[in-house]
């Protein structure tokens, strides 16, 4: 494997805890703490991203090495790096949890490549001081689950970390998945995943919480210098600056969780990147039927704090915790409210514009809010997937409903779960919605070929539902790692049709409607 370019400014910028040990313990003063990934048994290399690799300099010659194998398997380090762990806390289902930290992931080097700098981190790499009662270690079940995903929301056109590579570790790993009390041995993995930084709201707060302003306003600036450098620092206007740009791509990266149907299910200040990415995937879950109360995480069932129609709320909510943070450094509580206000007056309007996108509506008009707001209504009458109803909608034709009055429903039926829940009632609804669409649409002005165009755009034909990344973890187990290429290649390309593949174009089946890792997902890794 050809060597790396290290530049390592996260280490060489901040300050470091001077204990060398794995122990678990409280760390002051500090942003990191030195790790050193756990060597794994029997490592075999289940899956690599080549476009991630590219990113960093890497040909997909260097992916089949053994240094390549060794490295991002924890075997060995890349030469010239101090491998590390991330000091953070962070406030988890809306209580402050204290310190937190990178648990089972180790910072093993900060690569430069075509003038852009990537941070590496191997997740499930085994003890950090920060572990707290855990082994720091992942199961191949949740690895396969973020590699597919971070990819796959990458060629969605969602802000995201990335994945390089999926590795077996041969080692055995006992998870109780459900939290039930049935734990059981699970096959080991470690993930390598990508980001220009992997630095979270709850950096930031276990510092105020300890009032450690010297610290905070380092790595403010730190943030600031190499990821926001539009910024100009040495005033107090800096700092709010960077938190209305911080809110801001937050505001983005929402807008495309919704825009796509993807629920993150874990939105703790401490999985909220500062970059705007998505990070930390745990139990994610796309929406099947339209239910903006859902949530796949178990954790979560009863109150439903991170539902897919939340979403919104709680990053304004977490915004809100990373402004408390920064407080210090601005002493002044108006601007920092300014910046909050903001975000909900760009959700107003965002959220218009991300669902005018969804319909195919270049104009802005008034009356587009009641049309919006009719279709959610109508979606959740019967189970309707989402996914499949927005792509469907896309070949919508004002001249065919005008020669044929049940055009739109039989347009629409492959979204229906049950068809034995569209009554008359339920059709009419349906019926007087899409009069009101063809009125709509009548007075925009560009040609129906391009409204098509740009819907399917904005509408995925094929996501990552929850059984197709249990089918690819179910043959993984079995040590088959070829329906994961074939996701892989499937999820590269979302937007286009794919003929070859319609067998993913389609709703969940029935067989998973209840089965563990399809529609209930846990924090276990």
């Amino acid at each position: 494997m050809r060597p790396l370019k290290i530049n390592d400014r996260f280490l060489q910028e901040l300050p470091a805890d001077p204990e060398r040990t794995q122990s678990r313990r409280q760390v002051k003063e500090a942003c990191y703490s030195y790790a050193t990934p756990r060597i794994p048994e029997n490592p075999t290399l289940v899956h690599t991203s080549k476009e991630a690799a590219e990113l960093i300099g890497l040909t997909e010659v260097d992916l089949t090495s053994k240094d390549f194998l060794d490295i991002f398997s924890g075997t060995k380090k890349i030469e010239g790096t101090d491998p590390y762990a991330m000091c953070y806390g962070g406030h988890q289902f809306g209580h402050w949890a204290g310190q937190l930290g990178d648990g089972r992931a180790i910072n093993i080097g900060e690569v430069e490549h075509e003038g852009k700098t990537w941070a590496l981190q191997l997740k499930g790499s085994g003890e950090t001081p920060y572990s707290r009662t855990a082994d720091g270690l992942a199961v191949l079940r949740s690895s396969v689950r973020e590699h597919l995903c971070s990819e796959a929301m990458y060629h969605l056109g969602v802000p995201t970390t990335r994945s390089l590579s999926l590795v077996a570790t041969g080692d055995q790993v006992m998870r109780d998945m459900m939290y039930d009390g049935n734990a059981a041995y699970e096959k080991g993995a470690v993930v390598c995943r990508m980001a220009p930084a992997f630095i979270r709201f709850g950096n930031f707060e276990i510092l105020a919480s300890r009032g450690d302003v010297e610290n905070l306003r380092k790595l403010a600036d730190f943030t600031i210098k190499h990821f926001y450098p539009e910024i100009k620092l040495g005033t107090t206007d800096a700092y709010i600056e960077f938190i209305r740009e911080v809110s801001r791509r937050t505001l983005a990266m929402i807008m495309d969780w919704q825009r796509v149907g993807f629920v993150h299910g874990v939105m703790n200040t401490d999985n909220m990147s500062i970059l705007g990415l998505t990070i930390d995937y745990g139990p994610y879950g796309w929406l099947e039927g339209y239910e903006p109360g859902w949530t796949p995480n178990t954790t979560d069932r009863q109150n439903k704090r991170y539902q897919y129609g939340q979403q919104a709320q709680m990053a304004h909510w977490n915004l809100y915790h990373l402004g408390n943070a920064l407080y210090p450094l601005v002493e002044a509580a108006e601007p920092l409210e300014a910046v909050l206000d903001e975000f909900r007056q760009n959700y107003a309007i965002e959220y218009p514009a991300m669902m005018r996108r969804k319909l195919g509506l270049a104009l802005i008009e008034k009356e587009d809010w009641h049309l919006i707001q009719q279709l959610e209504e109508t979606l959740q009458l019967t189970e309707t997937d989402m996914t499949i109803f927005f792509r469907l909608l896309g070949s919508f034709s004002t001249k065919k409903i005008s020669d044929n009055k049940s055009y739109f429903l039989e347009l629409i039926q492959p979204a229906f779960y049950q068809l034995d829940e569209l009554t008359p009632e339920v059709k009419q609804k349906w019926n007087d919605w899409a009069t009101q669409y063809t009125h709509r649409l009548s007075r925009e002005t560009r040609t129906a070929e391009a409204r098509h165009a740009a819907m399917n755009a904005a509408n995925p034909k094929y996501v990552l539902r929850n059984y197709m990344a249990q089918l690819a973890i179910d043959d993984a187990n079995q040590g088959n790692y070829d329906l994961i290429e074939e996701l892989y290649q499937l999820l590269k390309q979302p937007y286009a049709e794919q003929p070859d593949a319609e067998k993913w174009f389609a709703k969940r089946p029935e067989w998973a409607r209840h089965k563990v890792g399809c529609s209930m997902l846990s924090c276990s890794s």
